[in-house]
């Protein structure tokens, strides 16, 4: 069997083909991938990360890990439901290490890529009921960086005194 596998060999169209096929299925891995790093200066085990978060919040479809090396990570789903779930669910830990993750674009490098931001609810206290609107959060979200989203069922309910906002903020000026 040893010698029969020896003798294996692909002609050069083959091996033409093969390598332009595998390019194809890199261009189509790009999907519903994120590119991720942990913030932090300690050294981050791979084989931790992914055993850890392999079951981020069970995905369906499945997830697939990759080191890209320095500490970036690439977390490919199969399945745009799975991405989704995880990109609403931020932000993320890993061992208390605060997870960036950005979705990756077909034109995005994941290794030059600039992991700097994170996505955080915001809680604003003691703001009387005229001011728990829209326009308010808004601005609250514009001044801190990029305004997301804001939770519209807090102050509906009328117990609450505050209002939640999703911004992202960048790290480093965070970490200063």
């Amino acid at each position: 069997m040893e010698d029969d596998m020896a003798n294996l060999r692909l002609l050069d169209d083959d091996e033409e083909n093969a390598f332009h096929k595998n390019a194809q299925i890199v261009d189509l891995d790009l999907e519903f991938s994120l590119v991720g790093t942990c913030l932090t200066d300690s050294v981050v085990y791979f084989l931790s990360v992914r055993n850890k978060l392999a079951n981020l919040r069970h995905p369906v479809g499945g997830i697939c890990i990759t080191d890209l090396g320095e500490k970036r990570y690439m977390f490919k789903f199969f399945h745009v439901i799975d991405m989704n779930r995880v990109l609403e669910g931020l932000p993320l830990f890993f061992n208390n290490h605060l997870l960036l993750l950005h979705k990756l674009d077909k034109n995005e490098d994941p290794l030059t890529l600039s992991l700097h931001s994170a996505i955080f609810w915001i809680q604003v206290h003691d703001l009387p009921l005229g001011f728990m609107s829209k326009t308010m959060a808004r601005h609250f979200g514009d001044f801190l960086r990029d305004f997301m989203e804001y939770d519209t069922r807090l102050p509906s309910l009328g117990i609450y005194g505050y209002m939640r906002i999703r911004v992202i903020l960048d790290v480093r000026v965070a970490l200063k």
